[in-house]
């Protein structure tokens, strides 16, 4: 293992159990709106643990995970996985793929990263996994050697970064020549969502987490209240707002177009209430339409293996290849 490390690592570190501490390190997210989506994250992490959701959520986002990133089945993953000798889960959370990579690829070398406290609690959770090893730190600046990494998992991370941009160019610089790199970003919604998300964001800065707890609940509520009318209606398009028209349940139309309410009843209250909060706590969100996405992977002359689209999100799956001409 300590060989493996010196491979990977530009400076010198410690290894405290399962958890890795590069010396002289520094975290470089230190304005007022990076430490407000950290601290938010905190929050929601430390919360969301102790829920009677959470395994099923866990699941529910595993098999969204294949989906997103181009995996037919968990065999065809597993497979996969089991070709990378490290793997990389940047912005890892509670760290529960993290653990899913490790089960799935026991001779590989897990390492994940997060800046928040859920860190600590991953760590704590996870001890006992022998190839899973946690890191805190910024995933913009990271301690690793240029092309290290044979796999990168960047899931439903990168947005919140300080820039998503130069994010985006450190993560492909430690990325090996012949690896892949799996990175998800939000789409943007309908210009009335946009205003709506854009203006709350500035004042989340100020908002305390009381509040922002409080606010979360209404929203649930009003999904949960809007889902339950189970009312669709023929809507008209309206291109100029970027709304799409059709036949739409009423809760999801006024969700996509104008306010995240979110409410699921597979998932529960509490996995509905965390949605709510991760989308109007953090100051950092950035949304990507798809010609800016596939701009900011061509500017970084990757390979697209897998390009995937909803509503919600545009993800892929990327090679550092040459391409041809």
């Amino acid at each position: 293992m300590k060989k493996i490390f010196e491979n990977i690592f530009t400076s010198k570190y410690i290894i405290d159990k399962n958890i890795i501490k590069p010396l002289n390190s520094k975290f470089k997210e230190d304005t007022k709106n990076s430490l407000q989506t950290n601290k938010s994250f905190s929050e929601k992490w430390k919360k969301y643990e102790s829920s009677q959701h959470k395994d099923s959520f866990y699941e529910m986002q595993k098999e969204w995970y294949l989906k997103l990133y181009g995996f037919e089945t968990i065999k065809e993953f597993t497979e996969f996985l089991q070709s990378k000798k490290i793997i990389f889960d940047a912005g890892c959370g509670l760290g529960f793929k993290a653990k899913w990579f490790a089960d799935l690829a026991p001779k590989s070398t897990i390492i994940a990263m997060d800046y928040s406290d859920a860190i600590d609690i991953a760590s704590k959770n996870y001890q006992d996994v022998s190839n899973l090893f946690f890191i805190r730190g910024d995933i913009a600046s990271l301690p690793f050697k240029d092309n290290s990494i044979d796999y990168i998992s960047c899931d439903q991370v990168i947005m919140h970064t300080k820039n998503p941009e130069d994010t985006f160019k450190e993560l492909t610089r430690v990325l090996n020549k012949s690896g892949d790199f799996a990175c998800y970003v939000y789409a943007k919604k309908a210009l009335p969502r946009e205003l709506l998300d854009n203006y709350f964001r500035e004042q989340t800065k100020s908002i305390n987490d009381k509040d922002m707890w409080e606010m979360s609940e209404q929203l649930t509520q009003l999904g949960k209240v809007l889902s339950e009318l189970n009312i669709s209606v023929d809507f008209p398009d309206i291109p100029l707002l970027g709304i799409k028209g059709g036949k739409q349940d009423l809760q999801r139309f006024i969700y996509w177009n104008f306010l995240k309410c979110f409410w699921n009843d597979d998932l529960g209250y509490d996995t509905s209430l965390v949605t709510n909060y991760d989308w109007y706590s953090p100051s950092n969100a950035k949304r990507y339409s798809e010609s800016e996405f596939k701009q900011l992977i061509a500017l970084h002359s990757l390979t697209i293996k897998y390009f995937h689209s909803e509503e919600a999100c545009y993800s892929g799956r990327f090679k550092k290849e040459k391409r041809v001409k």
